[in-house]
C-alpha cells in the first residue's frame, strides 16, 4: 500500500458557514514527497466525529495523522501540544448535544500528548513568515475530543505514528460583519499544512 498522510478538517459549526480547517486541506496537492494525501471532511458532533475519523484510519492505515480545526480570534496558527479527558461545551454541537463536565473516557489519562514535532513544526512557520505558537490548550470542544480520541485510540492499539492537531483562524470572509476580530488567508492556512506535512515527513517519518 502506498505511503499516506491523514488530514482533517470540520465541517461549520455555530452559525458559521466555511470551516477554514477543511477548505484550506482541499487545496493542498493530492501526493507530498511521495506520500499520498488522504482528505477528510469530519462532523463537527461529538458523538459522530470520533467513529468517522476511526473508520477512516483502518480503511487506509495512514503513515501519520493531522487533524485541523477552527479557532475563532486565534491569531496565530496553533500546534497543540496536549489533549484533555474532558468535554466540556459552551455552544451546541451540530447535532445539538452540548456536553457539560463530562469525561471522553472514563478512566482514560488525564491527558495525552502529541506525537508530531510540534516545535519544529512551529520553528518552520516562523522560518517561512507564518505567526504560530505551541498551544497548550486544544479547548474543551469537539476539537480537543477528537485529538484525544485519535491519540487514545493509537495508544491502545499500538500504533506508532506521528499523530496531532493544528488549530487554524477564521479567514477573512468570515469577519467582515466581526469588529476587530483577526482572520487570515485562506492560502496561508493551506501553506501551513503543507509546511506541517513536509516537517513531519522530514522529521519523524
Amino acid at each position: 500500500m502506498k505511503k499516506s498522510i491523514l488530514i482533517t478538517g470540520f465541517t461549520p459549526f455555530g452559525g458559521e458557514h466555511i470551516n477554514p480547517s477543511y477548505e484550506a486541506i482541499k487545496y493542498l496537492p493530492d501526493e507530498i514527497d511521495a506520500y499520498k494525501i488522504i482528505k477528510q471532511e469530519i462532523d463537527t458532533a461529538f458523538n459522530l466525529s470520533k467513529d468517522q475519523l476511526i473508520k477512516t484510519i483502518e480503511d487506509y492505515k495512514p503513515n501519520a495523522v493531522i487533524l485541523v480545526g477552527q479557532a475563532g480570534g486565534a491569531k496565530n496558527m496553533r500546534i497543540e501540544r496536549i489533549a484533555i479527558n474532558i468535554n466540556d461545551a459552551t455552544i451546541k454541537d451540530n447535532n445539538d448535544f452540548m456536553p457539560i463536565d463530562q469525561l471522553i473516557i472514563e478512566n482514560g489519562p488525564d491527558a495525552i500528548f502529541s506525537t508530531l514535532p510540534v516545535r519544529k513544526i512551529v520553528d518552520n512557520l516562523l522560518d517561512d513568515g507564518i505567526p504560530a505558537i505551541v498551544s497548550n490548550s486544544a479547548g474543551t470542544y469537539v476539537c480537543n475530543h477528537l485529538m484525544y480520541h485519535l491519540l487514545y485510540y493509537l495508544k491502545q492499539n499500538n500504533i506508532n505514528i506521528p499523530a496531532g492537531f493544528i488549530h487554524v483562524p477564521y479567514i477573512f470572509s468570515q469577519v467582515t460583519e466581526k469588529t476587530d476580530t483577526y482572520a487570515t488567508d485562506l492560502y496561508a492556512i493551506t501553506r501551513t499544512l503543507d509546511i506541517a506535512i513536509k516537517t513531519i515527513i522530514k522529521e519523524a517519518l
